[in-house]
C-alpha cells in the first residue's frame, strides 16, 4: 500500500519537470490519490460525479466481479480537460503510483495535441468534471419535482442511445430550416431582358414557386439524442436537458473510444521512456515500476496463452515503438497528432509487425473450438477497427416524422456491416416511446438478411 504521499509528490514533480524537458505539451494536470471503491466508481459513471442510473449499478457488479477474479485492475483514469484531472488508487504501491504518474502525462499530452481532442474539447468544453456536476445536480432537482420514476425513464432511453450522435456535426448545431429556400429570380443582362421582351416571351408562365415546407428530417439523421430532444412532439424542458446533457457527455467521451489504441499506447511509451531516464528514483523502485509496466503491456492475459481480443496497451505500445525506432521521435508526434484509431492501425500496422506480434482473425466453430482463420493485413485491420465503427453502435437514423407525429427509424445494415440485437432493439424502441409518446418504428433486417420491423409498445 503507497503510505508515502510526500515521497510520490517529490518524485511525480522530477517527472513532470523532465517530461516538459523531453518535449511533453500539456495542460496542468491535477493528481490525487483516492480509495479502491471510489476510483470504480468513477470507472463505471466514467465521471468522478454523474446522473446515477440503474445501468451504472450493473455496471459497477460486472466490474466488481471482473476484478475480483484477476481479469480487471484500474491503475488510474485521467480525464482531459484545462486542466486534467488524474485519479490514482490508494492501494497501489509506490513504484505502481510513480509508473502511473509518468503514464498520464503521456495521456496529457496525447489528449492537447491530438487533433481529435483538440475537436471535440474546444466544443464540449474543458471542464467537464464541473459540467457533469452541474447536470447531475440539475438531474436530482427534477428527480425531487417529478418523481423518480419519470426522470428514470428518460434517462432510460437517453443512455440506451449514448453512442448514437453523429461525430461529423457540430455539437451546437440551429434547428432545421422550416421551408424551402424561395425561388429567388436570376439576375438578367441587357441581352437577356431584350430577349424576354420578344412577342410570346412574356405570356410564359411565372417560375417563382411558393415556398414549401421541410420534411422532418430532410435527411436521414444520424444523431439520435439530438433529434428526440429537440423534436420529440411533447418533450419537457427539463426532458430535453436530460437527451441533451448525455449528448455533450458523449461527445467529450469519442475521442477517448476512437483513439484508444493510440492512446494508450503513447502513455506507455511515455511512462516507459520516462522511467528510464529518471536517474533521480531508486532503483529497486524502478525495477518494480517496470515490472508493473511489463504486467500492463503483455498481450496475454496469463503466462503465455494466446490471446482473442487485442490489449490496447502492448498494441499501441508495440506500434510507437516501431514507428519511433523506424522515422523518429518528430514522425511520431506528427503522427498522434493527426490520426485516430483508424488511420493507425490501417497507416502504420504493418505485415511485419502483424507477423511479430502474432494478430490474427479468429473464428469460432460449431463444437465450440477456436481456429486461426486469416493474418491477411487488411482482415487484421479491420478486425480490429470493426468495433468501432460509428461508435461501436449500429448506424441508426431517424428516416421521417409522419403527420400523426409517428416516426420511422432505419438500420443502415449496408454501410454498418453488422447486425442488430433484434431482442435489445425491442428495449431501447420501448425506452424511446415512452419520451416520444407515439408510436417508433424501426426498419432493419433479420440474420439471413430478410427485411424486419421492431416496433415500440403502444403506451
Amino acid at each position: 500500500m503507497c503510505n508515502s504521499i510526500d515521497t510520490l509528490k517529490e518524485y511525480s514533480a522530477q517527472i513532470e519537470d523532465l517530461a516538459r524537458k523531453q518535449g511533453l505539451d500539456y495542460y496542468p494536470v491535477d493528481f490525487e490519490v483516492v480509495p479502491n471503491n471510489f476510483m470504480m466508481e468513477i470507472a463505471v459513471y466514467g465521471l468522478p460525479v454523474r446522473m446515477h442510473h440503474w445501468s451504472f449499478g450493473v455496471r459497477y457488479i460486472h466490474q466488481l466481479i471482473r476484478q475480483g477474479m484477476g481479469h480487471s485492475r484500474i491503475f488510474e483514469v485521467m480525464f482531459p480537460g484545462d486542466p486534467c484531472h488524474a485519479y490514482l488508487v490508494d492501494n497501489n504501491t509506490l513504484p505502481e503510483n510513480t509508473l502511473v504518474t509518468a503514464h498520464v502525462l503521456g495521456h496529457a499530452d496525447f489528449a492537447k495535441n491530438n487533433h481529435l481532442f483538440a475537436q471535440f474539447m474546444k466544443m464540449a468544453g474543458g471542464h467537464i468534471l464541473e459540467e457533469a456536476a452541474a447536470r447531475a445536480h440539475r438531474i436530482e432537482m427534477a428527480v425531487t419535482e417529478y418523481g423518480q420514476d419519470r426522470v428514470e425513464a428518460v434517462l432510460d432511453a437517453a443512455l440506451a442511445l449514448e453512442p448514437h450522435i453523429d461525430i461529423n456535426r457540430e455539437l451546437h448545431r440551429d434547428l432545421y430550416p422550416i421551408e424551402h429556400p424561395k425561388h429567388v429570380e436570376p439576375v438578367l443582362d441587357a441581352f437577356q431582358k431584350r430577349y424576354r421582351n420578344l412577342p410570346g416571351e412574356s405570356a410564359q408562365p411565372d417560375k417563382k414557386q411558393a415556398a414549401k415546407r421541410m420534411t422532418v428530417p430532410p435527411q436521414p439523421e444520424y444523431d439520435l439524442l439530438w433529434f428526440i430532444a429537440h423534436y420529440a412532439p411533447e418533450l419537457e424542458d427539463w426532458e430535453r436537458d436530460i437527451f441533451l446533457a448525455v449528448r455533450e457527455e458523449s461527445f467529450y467521451f469519442y475521442p477517448v473510444f476512437a483513439c484508444q489504441i493510440m492512446n494508450e499506447g503513447w502513455a506507455s511509451y511515455w511512462h516507459a521512456r520516462l522511467l528510464r531516464e529518471a536517474d533521480f528514483l531508486p532503483h529497486d523502485l524502478y525495477l518494480s515500476a517496470i515490472k508493473a509496466h511489463s504486467d500492463v503491456v503483455r498481450p496475454y492475459a496469463a503466462e503465455r496463452q494466446l490471446a482473442l481480443a487485442v490489449n490496447p496497451y502492448h498494441l499501441g505500445f508495440s506500434m510507437w515503438e516501431d514507428i519511433v525506432e523506424k522515422q523518429g521521435l518528430d514522425a511520431a508526434r506528427r503522427i498522434m497528432k493527426e490520426e485516430d484509431d483508424f488511420g493507425f492501425i490501417r497507416n502504420y500496422l504493418s505485415a511485419e509487425l502483424i507477423d511479430k506480434l502474432d494478430l490474427f482473425v479468429y473464428q469460432e466453430r460449431g463444437d465450440g473450438d477456436i481456429r486461426i482463420a486469416e493474418r491477411e493485413v487488411h482482415a487484421v485491420h479491420e478486425a480490429i477497427l470493426s468495433p468501432k465503427f460509428n461508435y461501436g453502435a449500429p448506424r441508426i437514423a431517424a428516416q421521417h416524422l409522419h403527420v400523426d407525429g409517428s416516426l420511422q427509424l432505419v438500420h443502415d445494415h449496408q454501410s454498418d456491416g453488422r447486425g442488430i440485437d433484434l431482442a435489445r432493439a425491442e428495449r431501447v424502441l420501448e425506452y424511446i416511446g415512452r419520451v416520444w409518446r407515439r408510436p417508433v418504428t424501426l426498419h432493419t433486417v433479420g440474420d439471413r438478411g430478410e427485411a424486419r420491423v421492431v416496433t415500440s409498445k403502444r403506451l
